[in-house]
């Protein structure tokens, strides 16, 4: 038996992931179970808890399986988590009593707006932007309403419960919700009481390499070790350890994480701060940007019929040429660096010469130039600017998405072996709680990228593309602030 194997759980937007992972990052068994989103309205996203731990049960159970069979046990449990989405529960029974609100709702948007006083002394305090993207804001919504019984959590703490009985959260999670005091990475009485809540009513924090209890939920007693937020999971599963390393996950949306070291610095161009990891009570912070609609762009050109799934995109893609379509991915707001969540988005430059081709290029270059403009972002706040991108995700599976991207950054673009990167940083979390590393570079399994994509236009056309997707994307941000 192998003392490092583990079995992480990744809970996704659509569905969870359940990964055997060996110590040294090989995949012994997967597993997935899918998870439906229910829009309401224009701006409500939910998800019924019942079903988000259905799909908890039936990915880890198949991949536990199929591990046995072939002669794996694992010796811990792993969770990662989707961040922001939130719902109400009853601590005593673990019973929700509300649906989970996505991270993808926005309809506590009238919360931001009351507070927008405010705003400049939640960004000091949480390193965040005062947006309906965060969990605060939705909690207050949910308590308003929806219903005053019971905690309002993130969704990690609720599995966490119904797992082990413990009521925690991680750091990194923690910091997501605007509620996190990021210096001294601790619940901000400041910012529980902006926005209504109990601090009674808050999980504990914990290291995300602490052991959180155990769990009989998937056979045989298993210690629950290694905790996490997505996208912070896969940054650390990349190797993104050093100041200025940075990756992009392309998956529902895109996410853009840069490790900034043991200081939490502020960003002072409209991205966010935030926890990357605590490990042995040492926090490294990263700096982090979103595309809000990737993979989600992509479902919405299903849904329309222009493609019949991601796998064709690549094929349908029209020439590498300097178009006139511009795709904005503004299909649930425009975050970072523009904060717009009202705005919508837009596909301009059409003619008659427009086909399904020009369009679905169109959408993968919006996607790439959007993650281009975080990524000179985060250049503005670090003094210097990246010099490579780390990818994973469903969409890495695209290279024409991946050579746009490489274009638009004009650095080259590493694709990580495996779309479960996410799954890989919470396997190692849990490798550090159970003493079999002694540090973050020893947990992380070393890789080699399975492509890379160089630049492959002038950096000037790059300039001039980007220029284009910037004016449409601030004449959408301007059509929503009523702006002529």
């Amino acid at each position: 038996m192998d003392a490092g194997c583990v079995l992480a759980v990744d809970q996704g937007t659509s569905g969870t992931k359940a990964l055997v992972v060996r110590a040294d990052g090989s995949v012994a068994a997967r597993a997935e179970a899918p998870l439906a989103n229910r829009p309401v309205g224009a701006d409500g996203v939910e998800i019924d808890p019942e079903d988000l731990w259905t799909s908890v049960l039936a990915a880890a159970s198949a991949a536990l399986a199929d591990a046995r069979a072939a002669g794996e046990r694992p010796v811990a449990v792993a969770l990662s988590n989707q961040g922001e989405t939130v719902l109400a529960w009853d601590r005593a029974t673990g019973r929700p009593c509300s649906a989970a609100i996505s991270w993808q709702d926005r309809r506590s948007a009238p919360v931001c707006a009351e507070l927008a006083g405010h705003a400049e002394e939640i960004r000091h305090l949480s390193g965040l932007e005062l947006d309906p993207y965060f969990s605060a804001p939705k909690t207050a919504w949910l308590r308003r309403q929806v219903t005053g019984a019971g905690v309002v959590t993130t969704t990690d703490t609720w599995l966490l419960h119904r797992l082990t009985g413990a009521f925690v959260t991680d750091p990194a999670t923690a910091s997501r919700t605007l509620l996190l005091d990021l210096d001294a990475c601790a619940w901000s009485p400041r910012l529980a009481e902006l926005f209504g809540v109990d601090l009674d009513d808050l999980p504990v924090i914990v290291d995300n390499d602490a052991v959180i209890g155990t769990t009989t939920a998937f056979g045989p007693e298993l210690p629950v070790a290694g905790i996490v937020v997505d996208q912070q999971a896969a940054l650390l599963a990349e190797g993104c350890l050093a100041p200025g390393e940075a990756k992009c996950t392309y998956g529902t949306g895109a996410f853009l994480l840069v490790t900034l070291g043991a200081e939490p610095r502020r960003s002072t161009s409209g991205l966010v701060s935030c926890v990357a990891w605590t490990l042995h009570g040492e926090t490294t912070y990263c700096l982090d940007g979103q595309v809000y609609t990737a993979g989600a762009a992509v479902g919405w050109l299903r849904g329309l019929g222009v493609v019949d799934g991601p796998e064709q995109l690549d094929a349908l893609a029209g020439p590498a040429v300097l178009a006139s379509e511009v795709f904005v991915p503004a299909l649930a707001g425009l975050a970072a660096p523009y904060w717009s969540p009202g705005a919508r988005g837009s596909l301009s430059g059409l003619s008659l010469d427009s086909d399904r081709g020009t369009v679905v290029r169109a959408v993968l270059e919006g996607i790439a130039a959007n993650v281009a403009v975080l990524a000179a972002t985060a250049a503005r706040d670090l003094g210097r600017p990246l010099e490579r991108l780390r990818v994973d995700g469903g969409l890495t599976r695209s290279q024409v998405l991946l050579q746009l991207q490489a274009d638009l950054l004009q650095v080259p673009v590493d694709v990580h072996p495996t779309p479960d990167a996410t799954a890989l940083g919470a396997a190692a979390l849990a490798r550090l709680a159970l003493g079999h590393a002694v540090d973050a570079a020893s947990a992380v399994a070393a890789w080699a990228p399975t492509r890379r994509f160089e630049p492959g236009c002038s950096a000037e056309e790059a300039s001039e593309r980007l220029a284009r997707w910037r004016r449409a994307a601030g004449a959408v941000v301007a059509e929503q602030e009523g702006q002529p």
